[in-house]
């Protein structure tokens, strides 16, 4: 309680130092907007309706990209876990793929899929990709070895030892992989909406730039802001659910 009340203190100094900064004349409206210019702004697209149609696109690319990439990383992270040699093949073009800017992809992608939905999950996938295909590999891997020798000693075949033994041991890693691709996969979605969205959170964004309308920008990034602590919060909750039940196991 005291670390949330100093938290909460804290914020409130800062705003409180932004707010005087911004009425004080220091800077212009336009560059840097009031806390209390930007409240203004957020309770009119709440009170109108015009925010929620773009936040629950974003919210769905969000949760479909994070689907697809948990789905792909978790897949290929066993994969190529269980096979060495396909992991020595594979693995420098699973790296370059990931080296490659995601934004570069957005015209590409465009051109593939068209303009909307499609586009942005699949960036949002490719971006929550790698967290979950690298902490599945490196728990799966890293099982106690005393442990795998009594899986075989004990007659368990691969597929008893993959399900038994080396996924729940890897259950927090894998765990701490899922919560870093929340983080990402709305950063994913945001930002392919920057490039081929016409709805959104992050379109909303560009057209607020077209206007020059630094209050509706910073108001949208209180929200995005606030959906991303949300969802990761959740995720948390889930997660320490999971491993509770995972040790009394």
């Amino acid at each position: 309680m005291r670390a949330r009340l100093a938290s909460a203190l804290l914020l409130a100094g800062l705003v409180a130092a932004w707010e005087a900064w911004c009425r004080s004349g220091a800077v212009s409206p336009l560059v840097l907007p009031a806390p209390s210019a930007v409240a203004e702004t957020l309770w009119g697209e709440i009170a109108s309706g015009r925010l929620w149609p773009h936040l629950r696109v974003t919210a769905t690319e969000m949760a479909l990209g994070l689907l697809a990439g948990t789905v792909l990383g978790l897949g290929a992270g066993i994969l190529l876990a269980e096979w060495p040699a396909l992991h020595r093949v594979l693995r420098p073009y699973v790296l370059a793929s990931q080296l490659v800017p995601k934004l570069a992809l957005g015209p590409l992608l465009i051109l593939w899929f068209g303009f909307g939905l499609t586009p942005t999950v699949v960036v949002t996938a490719l971006i929550c990709f790698f967290p979950l295909f690298e902490t599945t590999l490196t728990g799966v891997t890293q099982v106690d070895p005393g442990q795998r020798e009594l899986f075989r000693m004990l007659g368990a075949g691969r597929l008893q030892t993959l399900l038994r033994l080396k996924l729940p041991s890897a259950l927090p890693v894998i765990l701490a992989g899922f919560r870093v691709a929340i983080v990402l996969a709305l950063v994913g979605a945001v930002v392919g909406e920057f490039v081929g969205g016409r709805q959104g959170l992050g379109a909303s964004i560009v057209a607020a730039q077209s206007v020059m309308d630094s209050s509706l920008i910073v108001a949208l990034f209180v929200v995005i802001t606030a959906l991303g602590m949300a969802v990761y919060e959740a995720a948390r909750g889930l997660e320490a659910l999971i491993l509770r039940r995972y040790a009394r196991g």
